[in-house]
């Protein structure tokens, strides 16, 4: 059976879909589609000679022209782009098509009014993007290398901030999780990296996972860095966390740490194709229990281990697969990132990168992990 063709209408910016289909970066939704073996954009008169020069398609048609060939019916106004779309379609010969599972519902409305079938898809539209390629895999390393600027600034300016009483001085004046992300981010810029919600987070913040940190920073408590930007050239994403205390660690925060950074080594040592993640995530669970961080609710909140061990990597932050739903495969790239969180102790993740190869895996970060600054 003929494979459908592919219809996809967005932005680049944000749909990875699109990106990944034209490698062509647009702020405002165009049409893509493939059919017979060729790839086709429709553009704005504003994005068509960007567009003839960088999309990677096999044909690049302006918006303008498809417009120009609608035949107007007496008295109508200007054609809406849904009717841009149908006269392309037309022209196309496209009857029915395959859509990501996300695709607008107005107008697949006006499609199917107009009698063209669209099939939404479920989970990845390109199923090659699970595998990345060796060009792939160049750019997510120079997306690490925007996370790992960002990570040095962050080091650097702990390291010079003084410890006065319960606060951290740098520059004259406290250092708090909002000056700090500032610094990272702006190192972000710098390198070639577009930030995106960096967390800062300390203390008792540290213990919620995704905050991302407000306040004063305070010595000889766990401070969790979350960095995680876009490469503005590529569009990949980097990831990394790395957990430290500015001062001296107590001895249960640094269990705590220690504790963390060898369920990360668990998961590395597993990583291999034909090996499933449910059961390395499991296992670096059971290991987290076993030295007495159990996984549960407390007083209302969850504590231990209570997000997955990682995730897909790639044109977007959480890609597919997941960590704990796929069995390895060589060319996937996932996040590795146990964490463990404990009130009056504090929260702990370390997360670095990893390629599945042949016969293991490939880290692909490189920043060093210690716990004091």
């Amino acid at each position: 059976m003929p494979t459908l063709p592919s219809l996809i209408i967005a932005d680049s910016e944000r749909s990875a879909d699109m990106l990944y289909a034209t490698r062509f970066f647009a702020p405002d939704a165009f049409i893509f589609l493939e059919a017979r073996g060729k790839r086709s954009v429709v553009l704005s008169d504003l994005e068509i000679d960007r567009g003839q020069r960088d999309a990677r398609v096999d044909e690049v048609l302006a918006f303008s022209e498809v417009k120009a060939r609608i035949k107007k019916k007496e008295g109508a106004g200007e054609p809406a782009f849904e009717d841009v779309l149908l006269q392309f379609l037309r022209e196309k010969k496209i009857r029915k098509a395959r859509v990501p599972y996300d695709f607008s519902a107005g107008i697949a409305t006006a499609l199917a009014m107009a009698g063209i079938q669209i099939v939404p898809v479920r989970g990845l539209f390109w199923p090659a993007r699970e595998h990345k390629g060796e060009a792939e895999v160049k750019a997510l390393g120079k997306a690490l290398r925007n996370t790992e600027a960002g990570m040095a600034r962050a080091m650097e300016v702990l390291h010079s901030a003084k410890i006065s009483g319960r606060n951290l001085i740098w520059a004259g004046r406290k250092l708090t999780s909002e000056i700090l992300r500032a610094e990272i981010d702006s190192a972000i810029l710098r390198a070639g990296g577009i930030p995106a919600n960096t967390i800062v987070a300390g203390g008792l913040q540290a213990c919620d996972p995704h905050e991302r940190g407000s306040g004063p920073l305070r010595p000889n408590e766990l401070i969790i860095l979350d960095i995680f930007p876009r490469d503005a050239k590529s569009g990949y994403y980097g990831d990394m966390t790395r957990t430290v205390v500015r001062g001296r660690a107590s001895d249960a925060q640094r269990r705590l740490w220690e504790t963390v950074q060898k369920g990360q080594r668990m998961a590395f040592a597993a990583m291999k194709p034909g090996v499933a993640g449910l059961s390395v995530h499991e296992g670096i669970k059971a290991y987290f229990a076993a030295e007495g961080y159990p996984t549960g609710q407390k007083k209302g909140r969850w504590v231990g281990f209570f997000h997955g061990t990682g995730h897909g990597l790639g044109l977007e932050i959480h890609e597919e697969p997941r960590f704990g739903a796929t069995v390895f495969k060589p060319g996937q790239v996932l996040t590795v990132e146990p964490g463990i969180y404990w009130p009056g102790v504090g929260g702990c993740r370390i997360e670095d990168v990893a390629l599945v190869t042949e016969t293991g895996y490939r880290k692909l970060s490189r920043f060093v992990q210690e716990i004091e600054i």
